[in-house]
This record gives C-alpha cells, structure tokens and sequence, in this order.
C-alpha cells in the first residue's frame, strides 16, 4: 500500500476537506471531523456525482444534490436517496501531515 500526502495537517479546519486522486484515478474527500481525519471515495452512490460542495454535518457529509448522507468514518449511508456505501481509506499523520492511502479499507 502507498500513501498519499494531502496536505498539512493544520491546513484542513475542523469540518472541512480537500480532494486528492490516487494513482487509479479514484478521487477521495480527505475530511477533517472534530480533529480526526477521515478520506472516503467521493461519489454519491445514488447518481454517481460528486460529494466537493456538500456541507459536513455532524461527522458526515451531506450530498449536494440530492441530500444523501454518509458517515465520514464508515462510508455507511445514513440518510436517502442513496442506499449502497462509499469506501473508506486509511488516513495517518506523518510529521504534522495527512496521509491517504491508495487502497480502501477491508
């Protein structure tokens, strides 16, 4: 597994986020929730669109088309029209920066 540096750890504020694309073109939400940070694919799974503009609400984020949420920790949908979960990658910290791995989680 690779990782893949996001940005500085101080640079993402609590409740927000940043893309970053993994060599196999999949891009993911790098999200910062009360301190600790999460990364899920970026793809609501009800219209295959994009989850960049959608607001984070309570440690998930909300889809901005449609209103589908997902939990930022599991990728489990939690709110309608999207029924199927997103994948989650591993995140860590080196040296103050946010890391990303280039493969989900089991």
């Amino acid at each position: 597994m690779a990782w893949i540096k996001v940005d500085a750890a101080a640079a993402i504020a609590d409740g927000e986020y940043q893309l970053v694309t993994t060599e196999d073109d999949v891009e993911l939400l790098v999200a910062n929730v009360d301190g600790e940070f999460h990364a899920i694919e970026n793809l609501c799974t009800h219209d295959n669109g994009s989850l960049e503009g959608g607001c984070i609400e309570d440690g998930e984020i909300v889809c901005p088309r449609h209103g589908a949420r997902f939990c930022l920790r599991s990728g489990e949908v939690t709110a309608p029209p999207a029924y199927e979960d997103v994948d989650v990658y591993p995140v860590r910290i080196v040296d103050g920066v946010v890391e990303v791995a280039d493969e989900p989680e089991d």
